[in-house]
């Protein structure tokens, strides 16, 4: 009895399966995303600036397109066939992406097609927008369907509670150890047998998860097909408007505490009185009746995402210095000392792999040490509230940004040295770079897992991709922000000359440290609105501990 029970803690055969799923995606996505403005620079020949914007740009359709595919995979769309579908369309994307390279190294003119790249990458883009969020929450079915099955009624809170985070932590870790291997083996099998094969092998690996994914189909829980409108969320908002605009409602809650309505709403309960039903109950009166609580579940819908939105805007700063590793931290380490031997560099996108490796190895940490501490300190049953380690992933984030700003302050210094001087010094060691990353690393344990909790928790069960498109996109909007702060910087500061645009080519002359310090700026304003945010923000959930 003892052993089933210890086997009902484990995740099941459909959760352990989508983990590995999600693993092979993030090795195919982070083989390309994470080297992909050295590609850009080196083969397309690109300038830095135009580089970054671009993959900044293609990082923020990647992460803004499951707001857009949330709604229909909530309301209209199978699970199943929408990751197929994505899966298989994401496929294609790479597909053109390794024909770019090889068309490029066969050309007389070592030229690449900007349209036939820009339509790859969009590919891309267009699946993985679809493919992540669909992929999580049918994730989350697995885990719902657990839940249900293998514990009593009576369980605790706090059993279930740390089902979830088990389930949240094996995804996170399972996606962590596929970005390593992308990062690293990637990075090194482009820079070393070139872009084709290193195009070639993430492709192949995607092909291989769409293959996993059907070998699968026997073992998934899927959801009742027969969902009506109250299973349709954003049915139910336009029902609202609509509503709205054609007749005034007169809505009365069962009592005046918005949050305990918002919990019956997730619980898919009763909502509202209306106060213009009579005391017959004719046919007539409960469609009315019928109708008005429809109306008011549409209301508080609305009302639960819009409360959301601050909490949202807050973690923008932090995606957005999550932006830099792939783009400028790695033309930093392109400028310095690299060499291991004589014979060996290291990839500059490879030290990506830093910020993976310091979550695998310090996650356990996280888990088996420092949360059972916060648990006797806090006598909280989670040890660190979910938006309190979202906080504290953002202020490491600004620590990790403040110190690539005085390391790259340090490297300017050296390289302005060694112009006069050329024999005076070395270049500095890539390894200075280590701290940002490993710091970044750690921020990540706290801000994104908690961001993929909260979301989780804060909305409705039925729009639970949602609520992880609400998560991806906010990676989504800071790729935009980061893109048009470059736009608005460079156009500002190369109006006053070449020898003052902070992204200039020549990593001699760019100011990034100044770049940093502003980063470093503007995401410390949004940690001190974040705290004040979260002293007034209460979760829709009475059994989350914020």
């Amino acid at each position: 009895m003892m052993a089933e029970g210890e086997k009902r803690r484990g995740l099941s055969k459909s959760c352990a399966l989508l983990i590995v799923i999600a693993g092979i995606e993030r090795y195919a996505f982070k083989g390309v995303a994470s080297n992909l403005v050295t590609y850009l620079t080196d083969v397309v020949k690109m300038s830095n600036s135009r580089a970054a914007t671009t993959v900044n740009t293609w990082s923020g359709f990647t992460f803004m397109l499951p707001l857009f595919s949330a709604p229909f995979a909530d309301s209209y769309w199978d699970r199943f066939f929408t990751i197929l579908a994505s899966s298989s369309l994401y496929f294609v994307g790479l597909v053109g992406l390794t024909y770019t390279s090889f068309d490029g190294s066969r050309s007389t003119t070592k030229t690449i097609s900007l349209y036939f790249l820009y339509t790859s990458l969009s590919l891309i883009a267009l699946g993985l927008g679809v493919l992540n969020p669909s992929l999580q929450a049918f994730g989350a079915d697995q885990l719902d369907h657990d839940l249900d099955h293998d514990h009593d009624h009576d369980t605790s809170l706090e059993v279930k509670s740390n089902r979830k985070s088990q389930f949240f932590q094996c995804w996170y870790f399972g996606v962590c150890a596929g970005s390593l291997l992308g990062v690293t083996v990637m990075a090194y099998i482009q820079d070393t047998f070139g872009w084709v094969l290193g195009f070639a092998i993430p492709t192949a690996s995607m092909l291989l998860l769409i293959l996993l994914f059907l070998c699968g189909s026997g073992v998934y829980v899927y959801a009742d097909p027969g969902l009506d409108l109250k299973a349709k969320p954003f049915q139910r908002i336009l029902e609202y408007i609509k509503g709205a605009v054609s007749r005034r409602s007169k809505i009365t809650l069962v009592n005046d505490h918005d949050l305990n309505a918002m919990e019956l709403e997730l619980q898919e309960k009763p909502l509202c009185n209306c106060s213009n039903t009579a005391s017959t109950t004719t046919s007539k009166t409960l469609a009315n009746e019928k109708s008005c609580k429809n109306s008011f579940s549409s209301l508080e819908t609305v009302k639960l995402l819009l409360r959301l939105l601050p909490i949202w805007t807050m973690l923008l700063t932090f995606a957005v210095i999550f932006q830099q590793p792939a783009t400028f931290f790695t033309k930093q380490g392109m400028a310095m000392k690299r060499n291991i031997g004589s014979n060996f560099k290291i990839p500059p996108a490879t030290l990506q792999s830093t910020i993976t490796l310091s979550i695998i190895l310090l996650m356990p940490l996280y888990d088996k040490i420092l949360i059972p501490i916060a648990k006797k300190i806090t006598k909280n049953e989670k040890g660190i509230p979910v938006m309190e380690r979202m906080g504290i992933g953002m202020f490491l984030s600004i620590i990790a940004i403040v110190i690539a700003a005085l390391v790259e302050k340090k490297r300017l210094m050296i390289s302005k040295k060694m112009k006069t001087s050329p024999n005076s010094s070395d270049p500095l060691s890539i390894f200075w770079l280590l701290p940002q990353y490993i710091l970044l690393g750690v921020s990540d344990i706290f801000t994104v897992v908690g961001m993929q909790e909260f979301f989780y928790s804060e909305v409705p069960v039925r729009m639970r991709t949602m609520g992880f498109a609400l998560y991806t996109s906010v990676f989504g909007v800071g790729s935009f922000v980061s893109a048009a702060l470059i736009s608005v910087i460079e156009s500002y500061t190369k109006s006053r000359g070449e020898k003052h645009n902070w992204f200039a080519d020549d990593m001699s002359e760019a100011r990034l440290d100044n770049y940093y310090w502003l980063l470093a700026f503007t995401s410390g304003i949004s940690f001190l609105m974040y705290i004040v945010i979260c002293k007034h923000f209460k979760s829709s959930r009475s059994g989350d501990d914020q």
